[in-house]
């Protein structure tokens, strides 16, 4: 019988990656497995579960480290510039030699070292597009030979090339001398490595030991009769490669290894491609086949010692790269504030606030989804939240269930574009350019597709009321006569302290007194909250902020006297105020006007996560931090978030930063597999090859680019994102590389590429029937039909292409933001 579709109930929201990670506790094995193998199975199983336990742990140094840096330094400039230098100096404040260095040593260490922890809970993601269709004793079969033949050898090899890597470097007394000025020695971070790898190699054996069980009785026993001739073929094996004297015929295979190939390299290259699909189609995981399929066909095409070199110097370029330190980092800033329960909260808020409005429920999904996207880039986590907190709602409203259906799911995919993406900071590396600018030109793009999700449902519900309708007046919160002026108000107070913030931070109160700008916002924002308590303060808050905007507004004209777009609409929401606000003063209004209590959880749920994110991505958008520094500063923010709203709890901590390791593993594993492929793939020459076949056919670039954005748009539906990154996308990049698009720098040309690539991957996201985010909003809102949900999702992929599409007509969409921030 074919293997059954997901259960919904059986996803684990951490992640979208993660679709059915192993239910059974470490250590714990079915009664039916055979004796001999159920002891190993549960000892290795908890062995890597107490490892991934403490590994988990070093998040904490991690986060301290990188807090603290930024603290001080930034500290250290703001004395420095206020006058106060010497006491930054007696305060041993200012930039650290070793927190760079130490930080992505420990980030390092992290994934590599936790990787067997991440294969024992079934982390490691496969394309089981083929794989979950075949019955359980074929699956099984094809797990146990991949396993044997691909897993075994390949972390064999791997543990015993990273053991002299690890051993060369101890026995020297390396240092990191290239890009570090504190030179630390290398060896206790290079020890992850074969540490990593051993932990990865026994694990294998309970992952055949299951593959045994499933399969059943009387195939196990073919597979256990053939086990010591495998035995003794893998130990000749590794001793012809690594000790080629000591057995029988093992110069011979030395020989064979180093000749020449009968095919040319790029020839071999192409056999190595198509071996690859074929293996990951059958479903074995990604990240073995890659370190698989580097060492077999690199010393085919080349030989033993460039192949083990290119492994252990791309694995240890990974560990060290100071971007993708920020991967689980973000994380776990994402899963702690998801855990922290600020989203259904704000959602609440935001639902009430809009609920005279037709489509209220998609208005607050789609802000909702948005914020939550600039917090983590986790689909399943927003997939399932929204689906949670909205699903229930829209049914009873009585909404339309494609509708309702289509913008959860589209909602839920911002993650993967707006900032702080993981798949742009695991892209930057990939396409050679800065994190900060990918993050800066996915800003107005995400902007243009969330835009164009409000305008579809709002234009859809304004043709047909009845697919959103007003909610019942059961529904509706208690507001005041004048709820036009409440809204006003508190826009107009918010948009104060943001013009407030935004000058501040660019100096503007600097010459006046010390820390001038942060002194005036807190004024600032001293008396916003003393107007909002207190409504007598109104008159004067109000016609000071109005004095205030009207002065920016002519304090933005240019010298030839005319007006930004900004201060004209600075001065249309002035006169907005004036005609909504002027009831307030009014005899009738001083007994009739007032704040709603709704307003109260309308801040409580959007300003700690708002501040948050604003604080952490606005710091990466100016360049006043790393993409590293603000994921540190957001997960510190996160848990103090969690800590104020009473949602902290050791145990509940210790479990995120589990989820966290888990997600990091998964992602950076596959990093450093990927790269040794695409070391390998690169020497033997076949990317130059193909670029060369698909520029020999004169086509437009026009065209060459939509082929290339359509094989990325179909790769999409059996694959995840992180393969279709880090495999592909290399693959293609030598003919990007060779377009002449809307006359564009190379460097720019990638920054354009990497997000085409990124709307692209969350369009097919919404591409049935293969897009696990059915399965998850199936999952939490059950009574709503499978079919029903496709229909919504397709809907959305419309209008995700109709924002593709301009993206691809504009390129200054996405490249407008980074010359601006960059001064260019």
């Amino acid at each position: 019988m074919a293997a059954e579709e997901p259960i919904p109930e059986n996803l684990e929201i951490a992640d979208e990656l993660i679709a059915e990670r192993r239910a059974e506790a470490p250590g714990e094995t079915p009664e039916d497995m055979t004796p001999w193998q159920r002891p190993i199975t549960a000892v290795i199983d908890v062995i890597n579960y107490r490892a991934g336990q403490i590994i988990a742990l070093m998040m904490i140094p991690l986060i301290a480290i990188v807090v603290w840096e930024v603290i001080s330094r930034n500290l250290d400039s703001i004395l420095v510039d206020a006058g106060f230098g010497d006491l930054a100096k007696s305060l041993g404040l200012g930039p650290t030699l070793q927190a760079y260095d130490l930080s992505r040593m420990i980030a390092g260490v992290l994934w590599m070292a936790g990787a067997g922890y991440g294969l024992m809970r079934g982390v490691h993601i496969r394309a089981d597009f083929l794989y979950r269709n075949w019955s359980d004793k074929t699956q099984a079969t094809m797990d146990a030979v991949a396993y044997l033949l691909f897993f075994i050898p390949s972390m064999i090899f791997f543990t015993v090339v990273a053991s002299q890597f690890w051993w060369l470097s101890y026995e020297t007394g390396e240092r990191m001398a290239l890009d570090s000025a504190w030179q630390p020695i290398l060896w206790p971070a290079r020890i992850a490595m074969p540490i990593g790898g051993f932990l990865l190699l026994i694990q294998g054996l309970p992952e055949i030991f299951r593959a045994f069980h499933k399969m059943g009785k009387e195939r196990e026993r073919k597979f256990v009769m053939f086990l010591p001739i495998y035995l003794i073929g893998l130990v000749w094996l590794t001793l012809a490669i690594f000790a080629p004297d000591v057995v029988p015929g093992g110069e011979w295979f030395t020989g064979v290894m180093s000749a020449s190939p009968g095919l040319s390299k790029p020839t071999i290259g192409l056999i190595m491609l198509g071996a690859m699909l074929f293996v990951i189609f059958i479903g074995f995981p990604i990240s073995f086949t890659l370190i698989f399929l580097g060492f077999v066909f690199g010393i085919w095409g080349a030989n033993f010692k460039l192949t083990t070199l290119l492994m252990t110097l791309n694995t240890n370029s990974t560990m060290l790269n100071d971007q993708l330190m920020a991967v689980p980092l973000f994380v776990l800033m994402g899963i702690v504030m998801e855990s922290a329960g600020l989203m259904e909260r704000l959602f609440s808020s935001i639902q009430m606030i809009m609920s005279r409005v037709r489509g209220a429920l998609f208005i607050a999904v789609l802000i909702v989804s948005t914020i939550f996207a600039a917090a983590t880039g986790i689909v399943g986590a927003s997939v399932t939240m929204l689906g949670i907190m909205a699903g229930a709602t829209m049914s009873r409203a009585g909404y339309d269930v494609k509708l309702a259906a289509g913008t959860i799911t589209a909602g839920g995919t911002l993650g993967i574009l707006i900032p702080p993406s993981i798949m742009l900071i695991v892209m930057g590396p990939v396409l050679e350019v800065s994190t900060l600018d990918l993050f800066r030109a996915a800003f107005v793009p995400g902007a243009i597709l969330a835009s164009l999700y409000l305008l579809y449902t709002l234009g859809r519900c304004w043709i047909n009321p009845d697919l959103g309708p007003i909610l019942s007046e059961e529904d509706q919160p208690e507001t005041s006569n004048f709820y036009g002026a409440e809204v006003a108000l508190i826009c107009l107070g918010i948009l104060t302290i943001c013009r407030v913030f935004g000058l501040g931070l660019g100096g503007a109160f600097g010459g006046v007194v010390p820390f001038g700008g942060l002194l005036m916002l807190l004024i600032v924002m001293a008396v916003a909250y003393q107007a909002y308590r207190k409504l007598a303060i109104l008159r004067i808050a109000v016609p000071l902020a109005v004095l205030f905007h009207l002065y920016m507004v002519f304090g933005n004209m240019g010298e030839d006297g005319s007006l930004s777009i900004m201060s004209i609409a600075m001065a249309a929401f002035v006169v907005l105020l004036a005609i909504l606000g002027r009831p307030i003063y009014s005899k009738d209004a001083e007994e009739g006007f007032y704040f709603a209590p709704l307003w109260d959880e309308f801040f409580a749920g959007l300003m700690p996560p708002t501040i948050l994110i604003s604080f952490a991505l606005g710091s990466i958008l100016l360049g006043f931090a790393t993409p590293a520094e603000a994921a540190a500063m957001g997960a510190f923010g996160a848990i103090l978030l969690s800590i104020g709203y009473g949602k902290f709890t050791f145990s509940s901590f210790f479990d995120s930063l589990i989820k966290a390791l888990e997600i990091t593993v998964l992602i950076m594993f596959l990093v450093a597999a990927s790269n040794f492929f695409g070391a390998e793939f690169s020497a033997l020459g076949t990317p130059q090859l193909m670029t060369k076949l698909l520029l020999g056919m004169e086509l437009s670039p026009y065209i060459m680019l939509l082929l290339v954005m359509a094989l990325i748009f179909l790769l999409g539906w059996p694959l995840e994102w992180v393969p279709i990154v880090l495999i592909v996308v290399p693959i293609l990049l030598p003919v990007v590389h060779a377009l002449d698009l809307h006359g564009l720098n190379r460097y720019d040309m990638m920054v354009w590429f990497g997000i085409l690539v990124a709307v692209n991957l969350q369009t097919a996201w919404l591409s049935p029937p293969v897009a696990l985010s059915a399965y998850f909003l199936k999952g939490v809102v059950p009574n709503w039909d499978l079919k029903d949900i496709y229909i919504g999702m397709m809907q959305f992929m419309l209008v995700q292409l109709t924002g593709l599409i301009l993206l691809l007509v504009f390129p200054q969409l996405v490249l407008w933001l980074p010359r601006v921030m960059s001064g260019g």
